[in-house]
């Protein structure tokens, strides 16, 4: 399958049991991970979790210790990243500061062996396509971060990879920058149909560009899913209070049948099946708790006005409970408050597995 440019729509990524240590620290512990050919897919997860680690060895940068790799069923565990049909855009962007935009796009293809009439024709187009050609006779220290960053960009598209590779590539932009190239980069991808692979840190960055994303904690993935379905359906507590800005609260709970207490307030889950009494952990987002005139008894710890919306900061017992209001109102220093829990969205985690129940 081809598009009109005559670029093949292969780039199915299958990683197998994939690990990888320095030293002694064990950066990936044995990593499964399906991405399919055009797709749009996010490995996000915390400093140090193993996601920059999983696009280098798919570059062919690290080779893992165990494990296989495969790209349109073929094994490229051990193959060369030139061997790849790779293209990567770094956090840095790693231009020659010494060559002009035209050049910098260009040098690919000169390595390549691509014939040097059609090297311009190819720069063009490509600079082109991230709105930068008209800014090819400069070199990169004359350019703004936005504009390095597309000229990296183009050097990577320009040659057509099979598979393009992005390590944190809007973290060193403002952020109105970073919110206008994240659509960008989304369309751009789009018009390319090239299977491409997004590290981030900047959660809201994966939920709104990717069409499927890996929640990576320490060296393991914890989820793989739609953002849809891993903002609204964690499978386990780590990857709950990871996701979400600020993210799910977790309390602990009790649950007999279908229903919860927490406290002196108890609440029905009408969804869950019949479950045998026991502890639980009840996972809420701040959107889905609402004050009322009884309820969970709470004090106010801190209330931040957000503009269009507040978020109260909450002491629950033990926990620090956060709610956001659609409203912005006044409240005492210390105010009691009552919480109400919106049953359609309560999540419920086992406390010794961490894992959701369903």
């Amino acid at each position: 399958m081809s598009d009109t440019t005559g670029r093949s729509h292969g780039g199915r990524v299958v990683l197998r049991g994939i690990r990888k240590s320095f030293g002694s620290f064990e950066a990936l512990r044995g990593i499964d991970l399906d991405i399919e050919a055009v797709e749009f897919f996010a490995l996000l997860g915390p400093s140090g979790s193993g996601k920059t680690t999983t696009l280098r060895v798919i570059a062919g940068l690290e080779i893992p210790d165990e494990g296989t790799m495969t790209v349109d069923d073929v094994d490229v565990t051990y193959a060369p990243p030139g061997e790849r049909d790779v293209a990567m855009v770094f956090q840095n962007y790693s231009l020659y500061p010494h060559m002009t935009l035209e050049a910098n796009i260009g040098f690919p293809l000169k390595m390549d062996g691509v014939a040097k009439d059609r090297i311009p024709g190819l720069v063009r187009e490509a600079a082109a396509t991230v709105k930068i050609d008209h800014l090819l006779h400069r070199r990169p220290g004359e350019l703004s971060g936005g504009q390095q960053q597309r000229c990296a960009l183009a050097r990577a598209i320009v040659r057509q990879p099979k598979l393009f590779l992005l390590d944190e590539p809007l973290s060193n932009l403002d952020a109105q920058l970073r919110l206008e190239t994240r659509v960008e980069l989304k369309k751009l991808q789009r018009s390319l149909n090239v299977t491409t692979v997004y590290v981030t840190h900047d959660q809201e960055e994966a939920m709104t560009i990717a069409d499927r994303m890996a929640v990576f904690l320490d060296g393991n993935i914890a989820q793989v899913g739609t953002p849809e379905e891993v903002f609204n359906r964690p499978r386990n507590v780590d990857v709950a209070a990871f996701i979400g800005s600020p993210p799910m609260n977790l309390i602990e709970g009790h649950l007999d049948g279908r229903w919860v207490s927490i406290g002196d307030h108890r609440f029905e889950l009408p969804r869950l099946p019949q479950c045998p009494a026991g502890k639980i952990i009840v996972g809420a987002r701040p959107g889905h708790i609402s004050l009322a005139a009884s309820g969970l008894a709470a004090t106010l710890y801190l209330s931040e006005n957000l503009g269009e919306s507040m978020l109260l900061n909450l002491s629950v017992g033990e926990n620090l409970v956060k709610v956001r209001l659609p409203e912005v109102r006044e409240f005492a220093d210390n105010e009691a408050l009552y919480l109400t829990f919106d049953a359609e969205h309560v999540h419920v985690f086992d406390p010794e597995s961490g894992l959701r129940i369903e």
